[in-house]
């Protein structure tokens, strides 16, 4: 495909989605910039819904911020307070704060060596940034599609500094470990004296999962990153939380590879906002996530395809996988023909997946389903017909 059809394959898309009066979760990316700045503006101005201070979610008649300060500096307090850390910096990407979190600890603990999942962030979508940027070394302790166990990392045969657990892991299906799992790894990695790191790109959404709060799963790390943009809608931006030592490290890291902005106050104000307002609902979304993966699994049995997998099922948090034995751009058309059709979208993408993630066949499809606010609309009923209806579209 040249890349003038990919564009417009991009505007069919788009117009699709923005067309449709039904979908599982809208997403900011599909607005044009207009749309995405009078929102901006219009949720400053109505206030926070958590009726704390003056009412609003910063105060919108305060300065912009300059390298710092002012919005960036009240994110940082907030989120500070909801992991329970000492102290907490924001940055312009996840991949930044990340890599200066692991080359932080790498100093302090002397060993270079982080010790993560081959289907984890940095190894499939950086580009190989920890080796090549900050001279970090990474080892794997399994290769199945799940977090390491205790065992696995107590008996790895070489010594690591930092052990680094994204949670949930998303390229094996949005995955997490019990509660029980999850502490005796924690203990294990401190049994070989190496700090704990979280990828907690998507920890927002794990504590239903957990039955435990952000703060009680914070404190099993040392340090956490968490986003902004994939599940609390900002438009941008990342914060490193832990340690007052460690986070003002961070910040001089920070400025060294880049990420002292001028300005920040936009992804800053929609990252408030998304704590304001789609934090308090994704326990909600991650129930509901459980009803559409369910529906989905029923809506494929009824509609006779001969082999499919919703993965995991149930979903542990409010995203999850379809997997089928079709070619992505077969199961795209479908999908995009839904939409345009019937103003339903029940697909987006299709590819071939994260090699060997969560063990996916050769020859089979793999889509990822979000389940938010648009999504709580759907019964059981309704995700069983648009099956029916989507299947009906591949034959």
């Amino acid at each position: 495909m040249t890349a003038m059809d990919e564009q417009e394959q991009r505007r069919r898309r788009l117009a699709a989605w923005r067309g449709s009066h039904r979908v599982l979760a809208r997403r900011s990316t599909d607005g044009t910039v207009a749309e995405g700045l009078a929102a901006l503006a219009a949720a400053i101005g109505a206030g926070s819904s958590t009726g704390a201070g003056s009412g609003f979610v910063h105060d919108p008649d305060d300065a912009v911020d300059v390298y710092g300060g002012g919005v960036v500096a009240d994110l940082e307090r907030r989120v500070a307070g909801l992991l329970g850390t000492e102290a907490a910096a924001f940055f312009p990407t996840g991949t930044m704060a990340q890599q200066v979190a692991l080359r932080c600890w790498a100093g302090r603990t002397g060993n270079a060596t982080v010790a993560l999942h081959p289907l984890a962030h940095p190894e499939l979508h950086e580009e190989g940034s920890l080796g090549a940027v900050s001279g970090l070394r990474t080892v794997h302790l399994t290769s199945a599609a799940r977090m390491p166990s205790a065992e696995e990392v107590r008996d790895h045969p070489e010594p690591f500094g930092t052990l680094m657990l994204e949670l949930p892991l998303r390229d094996a299906g949005f995955v997490l470990p019990t509660w029980d799992e999850l502490e005796a790894v924690v203990a294990a990695a401190r049994e070989r004296d190496a700090v704990v790191h979280l990828d907690g790109a998507r920890l927002w959404e794990c504590e239903p999962h957990f039955g435990r709060g952000l703060q009680e799963i914070a404190a099993l790390a040392d340090s956490v990153y968490v986003s902004f943009y994939k599940s609390l809608d900002g438009l941008s931006g990342a914060v490193l939380a832990g340690p007052d030592v460690l986070v003002e490290e961070a910040r001089v890291w920070r400025h060294r590879y880049g990420g002292q902005l001028f300005q920040q106050y936009p992804a800053a104000l929609s990252a408030l906002i998304g704590l304001d307002r789609e934090l308090p609902r994704l326990p909600s979304y991650v129930a509901h996530a459980k009803v559409v993966a369910g529906a989905m699994a029923e809506g494929f049995a009824a509609a006779g395809v001969p082999w499919f997998r919703v993965h995991p099922e149930p979903p542990h948090t409010h995203q999850f996988q379809v997997w089928l034995p079709y070619d992505a751009e077969v199961l795209d058309e479908a999908s995009l023909r839904q939409a345009e059709e019937t103003g339903v979208t029940l697909f987006r993408r299709w590819g071939a997946g994260a090699a060997g993630a969560a063990g996916l066949p050769p020859g089979v499809s793999v889509t990822e389903v979000t389940v938010a606010g648009a999504g709580l609309e759907w019964s059981a009923e309704d995700v069983r017909e648009a099956v029916g209806v989507f299947v009906g579209l591949l034959e």
